[in-house]
């Protein structure tokens, strides 16, 4: 956890300066100025991988926390699966405090969404595996209270927008979550999944080698060494565990399927 002992040794604003560093200085009470350590939007330049970490912690949960406002209200459920999400990443108490601070402030009326976007995809290096793995956090997060309401999905279209993605993206992202089955935070995962096709993005009445190489390739996006390796937190491992095994989960469905047929 280096990028995270970094931020705690006081150091962060060298680690992550821009509207990024100044948001997760603030989550643990410091006053950081966004043009510091090069921050201005113009200024830095992408970080090495403890500084895009630090990026992805403070971006996810502070644009948590503004879906969660965008169709008026947090509700109890979207309260209750960035906790358990927090819970899931084994926090430490001062990192589950800067968490519920950056979840906070992002549901707050006066959070700038753009240029944390900017600086978050700058950060990431434009990677769009490591890009979708956020967005796909960001649509679980929406899907919190069973439901996707409109006022969130323009708001998760807006931030995919933001991040280069096309439209068609996100819808087929929101497809692909929704086809899993959500599962909300007092609930159990099942071992099927809702749609099985649509959690890879493939039709039915595809070719089964074809379905195979879509299965084979999204495994490989969201492979957990390969999406820290490109800068998802070491905590958000288990994220990207699950996402993998709802995937093998889904073509084992279809291999069935199509054994019994």
């Amino acid at each position: 956890m280096s990028w995270w002992g970094k931020v705690v040794g006081g150091t962060f604003g060298f680690l992550i300066g821009g509207p990024l560093g100044a948001l997760l200085g603030a989550s643990l009470g410091h006053k950081l100025d966004a043009s510091f350590s090069g921050g201005g939007l113009g200024g830095y330049l992408p970080g090495d991988q403890e500084r895009t970490q630090a990026a992805f912690f403070t971006a996810t949960f502070s644009v948590m926390g503004y879906i969660a406002k965008a169709d008026g209200q947090v509700s109890k459920h979207e309260i209750a699966l960035a906790r358990k999400i927090m819970g899931e990443m084994q926090l430490g108490d001062l990192q589950k405090k800067a968490a519920i601070a950056l979840f906070n402030t992002g549901k707050s009326e006066d959070f700038d969404l753009s240029p944390v976007l900017l600086q978050f995809r700058k950060e990431c290096h434009r990677r769009s595996t490591l890009l979708q793995m956020f967005l796909e956090i960001q649509v679980h997060a929406a899907f919190a209270d069973g439901k996707l309401d409109p006022r969130e999905n323009s708001a998760l279209k807006d931030i995919a927008r933001q991040l280069g993605f096309r439209a068609d993206d996100i819808e087929m992202i929101i497809e692909m979550i929704r086809a899993g089955g959500h599962a909300g935070p007092d609930s159990r995962a099942t071992k099927s999944v809702a749609d099985p096709y649509k959690v890879l993005g493939v039709s039915a009445d595809m070719p089964l080698p074809d379905i195979k190489k879509a299965y084979r390739r999204l495994l490989s996006q969201h492979h957990p060494d390969k999406l820290v390796s490109k800068g998802l937190p070491e905590e958000m491992i288990k994220l990207a565990n699950q996402k993998t095994h709802e995937i093998r989960e889904a073509w084992k469905q279809i291999q069935e399927t199509h054994k019994s047929s």
